[in-house]
């Protein structure tokens, strides 16, 4: 386990701004939770405060992208997805605008903060925008890449970032490409899809249940969109998925990929993750048992959905029982 997500950031803004006079960074009074205060301390030049105001951080982040810079903007994924949407989708989006979104505290380990400042439907909303590209890493190293990446894109960006650590994943393949999924593991019998943090969780529950005579691999998507289709076709083709998120399962991964298996490859696809609900206060393990995503209860729920016996091979239409 290395550093967080939040640490990531703050130290890879510092190292945006020394590298490019295009870069800003728009704080909405949140810099030492989002660790955003790295930069400030580092490189107070390229540090802009603007308090608790998310509409007016998006509006000066656009006009300084009309002026040849390329902004970031700060705060809590909740404020950054809700609070200024208006002025994201009429002012950033529509003009594709070099915008940069740093989501910290997403998904449910936000450190006590509870159902209010809690964001478990931020990817539904922000793929859903025409020109927005959705990112979301699952380690401190891909975050680190998936910022210097989005440094560079040409429209609108959302990162999604997470506040504690979390164990970390093979090193991310060079270059770092979102367009592109990484299969952690490779199995006969399925596939988990997983997405941000909770890809570390879907992997320790894949190897659960190879103990329990279930071989299914895990894919990695480091973006919801744009979408790795072509890796996500891959798995519709070698049996039933189950998208693990943590986040709702009306419209984020599940949703995104169930409609290209459906559109392309029609495939059992059953979605693990939060249900119709908001989230709730409680430390880290709490909340993942509570929500049933911590690997043992990814693992049970995968088992209960299992379409077939684990002791049977699908080969066409038919099933054989493997040989004692």
């Amino acid at each position: 386990m290395s550093e967080s997500q939040r640490v990531v950031f703050g130290q890879t803004m510092v190292e945006l701004a020394r590298a490019h006079p295009d870069f800003v960074l728009l704080d909405g009074d949140l810099a030492n939770s989002t660790r955003a205060d790295i930069l400030a301390q580092e490189e107070p030049g390229a540090f802009v405060e603007l308090g608790i105001a998310e509409q007016n951080l998006i509006g000066v982040a656009a006009g300084l992208a009309t002026m040849g810079f390329r902004p970031w903007v700060s705060s809590f994924a909740v404020f950054l997805v809700n609070r200024d949407l208006d002025q994201l989708r009429m002012l950033v989006a529509q003009n594709r605008l070099p915008v940069r979104l740093a989501g910290a505290y997403s998904g449910l380990m936000t450190g006590f903060t509870g159902k209010t400042h809690q964001s478990v439907e931020d990817l539904a909303v922000m793929r859903v925008i025409p020109s927005m590209t959705v990112l979301c890493p699952a380690d401190a190293a891909e975050a680190a890449a998936a910022i210097r990446w989005a440094h560079e894109a040409p429209g609108p960006v959302y990162v999604r970032l997470c506040r504690d650590a979390v164990a970390d994943l093979p090193p991310v393949p060079e270059p770092y490409d979102p367009g592109r999924g990484r299969w952690l593991l490779r199995g006969s019998m399925g596939t988990m899809i997983s997405t941000g943090v909770q890809s570390t969780r879907t992997l320790e529950a894949a190897r659960l249940l190879g103990e329990m005579g279930y071989d299914l691999g895990v894919l990695h998507l480091p973006a919801v969109k744009p979408l790795p289709e072509e890796e996500v076709l891959e798995a519709a083709r070698l049996g039933p998925v189950w998208t693990v998120e943590e986040h709702s399962v009306i419209g984020g991964l599940g949703g995104a990929v169930a409609e290209i298996v459906s559109r392309e490859h029609p495939q059992r696809v059953l979605r693990i993750g939060i249900e119709d609900t908001y989230g709730a206060s409680g430390d880290n393990e709490s909340l993942l048992e509570h929500f049933a995503l911590t690997p043992r209860r990814v693992a049970e729920r995968v088992r209960r959905s299992f379409p077939w016996d684990p002791g049977r091979i699908e080969v066409g239409r038919e099933a054989r029982r493997h040989d004692p």
